[in-house]
């Protein structure tokens, strides 16, 4: 084997998968389990109005998708996908974990046009 570009950019994928499950399935675990609902939809660091109604979303997409990068990581270790086919199963787990959550958070953070009310402080 070589070492150029495309090894690096192969290890440099499969390194990453790691900490990307790691992070995935840990968020999963404080949504569903702990019910900590400060990491749901966020947008700008906050969390919308109603962070309950989006939490099983949420927690489902990085439960699914962390478990699917687990599985792309056991299935490397044990030869049973070709290159082309795991790295096309990690990238398309990635950009649609990616995608998913931006639809939700437009969802759960809806767009308002026209002049911005101002709250009343009491």
């Amino acid at each position: 084997m070589i070492f150029d570009v495309g090894v690096a950019m192969t290890w440099l994928l499969f390194i990453a998968l790691f900490p990307i499950t790691f992070f995935w399935v840990r968020r999963a675990w404080r949504i569903l389990i702990k019910k900590n609902y400060s990491e749901v939809a966020t947008k700008k660091g906050l969390p919308p109005a109603n962070p309950h109604k989006w939490a099983p979303f949420v927690g489902l997409l990085n439960l699914a998708c962390g478990s699917m990068t687990a599985w792309i990581i056991v299935s490397i270790l044990m030869g049973l996908y070709p290159y082309d086919t795991w790295s096309a199963m990690a990238g398309l787990t990635i950009w649609g974990k990616i995608i998913a959550d931006l639809i939700i958070r437009f969802q759960a953070h809806p767009i308002t046009f026209g002049k911005k009310k101002a709250v009343a402080l009491d």
